[in-house]
């Protein structure tokens, strides 16, 4: 175990002017199972890079430890399992493979496949369980989980909370919970390091936001109050002090000196009632700072009076091969149904299937006739190039859809920057803004957590919650699930 230290870091990327980081501070322990959080493009994989030394960042972190960076790219999948593996893993012997993959579920023989043959949740298994062989490194695990499972986020999360320390980046808050013991934030004005778990860390966060809203408040209402009394105050002394070229009284002149006294006492009650007001001022100003604003969205789906789907005895096929069904199902007005089943059951074929692509299929399936539909596909790779481009192809409201990205907690400047420049997490936020301005009778989003930040994935919670459209959805994070779904279907792999 070591202790990083990071001091006065500050860094850009090279041909930016915009920072990263500025003159942040903190230290953390590679022996905890450490949870990094923070805002799409804060600059979470950005500090993984530096940690593993790839930008020069001027002797802002000491301490680190030889480094290893998940996901590994294999250099090609069509070579043997064991061969990518050992690639990723070079001192490792082969009987540790085998015993790291097993404890997460990977068959054996996969490892004697060609790499291509494995499922994108038996890669990313087998990638990170060969990271944890062979000489002691410290892993940066940066987004385990999007190709996962929920069974499978289950088993990775056992399987790392058995684990020596790590860095971990994640969105998910149940897989967090199961497998983190001190949480790292990426804060507006710096970084905070905590013990616990997300829970833990979510609750103590919305509990020092409530302390500092109320005295915020309390600090406004003080501040407006001095300020009204320091005004009045400073009135009465001008007035006292005019009243000493005043006129004489049954012949009697001003006393000027007491007139005078009187007046200066005034004007330094003033001086210190403006002084207390200065002072609650920058209390004030100390405060909130690091309050993550969550502002409602809204959506406007379109009614419908029937039934949208019904599917009987539906099978679709590539080829030959059965990939998906038998299914019965039916869609109702209001429901939110999510899929479930492993990977590679068939989800996104089903969803492609709906919207209209060229699938083979047997059974039947009746649609609503003049059903809308809004989708939010898995993969961004398509998002190139200027937004406000972008806005204009997909016909939706520009003006509309930058204000959901405002509110999603989109950075201004980015709007102004090639979309391959934005996070993973920012472009998905893309994806979902344009599917918000939209007015559908059936919403179909196939895994739209991807990504995106704990912050953003509650507001759509809330939004959904509240306007309750009819939606078909795939997607993994359980916490999601449970508030969202009315109904859960599961698909098994023909």
């Amino acid at each position: 175990m070591s202790m990083i230290r990071v001091e006065n870091l500050t860094f850009a990327y090279p041909g930016s002017y915009d920072n990263v980081f500025e003159n942040v501070s903190f230290q953390f322990d590679t022996g905890w199972k450490l949870g990094f959080l923070g805002r799409n493009g804060r600059g979470k994989t950005t500090f993984l890079r530096l940690l593993l030394g790839e930008y020069p960042c001027g002797g802002g972190i000491s301490g680190a430890p030889p480094c290893v960076y998940f996901p590994h790219e294999p250099g090609g999948v069509s070579r043997m399992t064991m061969e990518v593996l050992q690639e990723a893993a070079p001192t490792a012997e082969e009987w540790e493979l085998l015993r790291e993959t097993g404890l997460l579920g990977v068959e054996a023989e996969a490892l004697y496949r060609p790499f291509s043959t494995l499922s994108n949740g038996e890669r990313t298994k087998a990638l990170l369980a060969a990271l944890f062989c062979g000489d002691e490194r410290y892993l940066l695990i940066d987004e385990p989980t999007n190709h996962l499972d929920v069974q499978g986020r289950r088993a990775v999360a056992e399987y790392l909370r058995r684990k020596r320390g790590f860095l971990l980046v994640s969105h998910d808050r149940a897989f967090l919970d199961g497998c983190v013991d001190h949480v790292m934030a990426l804060n507006k004005t710096g970084v905070e390091v905590q013990s616990g778990n997300f829970s833990s860390w979510w609750e103590n966060r919305r509990r020092r936001d409530e302390f500092e809203q109320a005295r915020n408040d309390r600090l406004q209402k003080e501040v407006g109050r001095l300020r009204q009394a320091a005004a009045q105050t400073s009135r009465w002394s001008d007035k006292v002090e005019a009243s000493k070229k005043g006129t004489r009284t049954a012949g009697l002149r001003p006393d000027r000196g007491y007139i005078g006294h009187k007046s200066a006492k005034m004007m330094q009650r003033a001086k210190s009632l403006e002084s207390r007001r200065q002072r609650a001022l920058e209390e004030k100003a100390g405060l909130l700072q690091d309050l993550e604003r969550a502002e409602a969205l809204k959506l406007r789906p379109l009614t419908a009076r029937s039934r949208l789907l019904d599917a009987r005895e539906m099978s679709l096929f590539y080829g030959e091969r059965r990939v998906c069904g038998p299914l019965d199902f039916q869609l109702e007005p209001g429901q939110r149904i999510a899929l479930d089943g492993a990977n590679g059951s068939g989800k996104s074929t089903l969803l492609k299937f709906l919207l209209g692509e060229e699938i083979a299929g047997e059974g039947t399936l009746v649609k609503l006739s003049g059903l809308t539909i809004s989708y939010v596909p898995q993969d961004t790779s398509h998002l190139r190039g200027s937004l406000r481009e972008y806005i204009r192809r997909s016909g939706a409201e520009e003006s509309l859809l930058l204000a959901i990205l405002r509110k999603l907690g989109f950075p201004r400047e980015q709007f102004e920057k090639p979309m391959e420049d934005w996070s993973a997490g920012q472009r998905k936020k893309v994806l979902l803004a344009r599917s918000l301005c939209e007015s559908a009778h059936l919403y179909i989003w196939d895994e739209p957590l991807n990504y995106v930040d704990v912050w953003s994935r509650m507001q759509i919670e809330e939004l959904l919650l509240t306007f309750q459209p009819t939606m078909l959805f795939v997607e993994h994070d359980e916490a999601f699930r449970e508030r969202i779904a009315t109904e859960t279907i599961t698909i098994s792999c023909g």
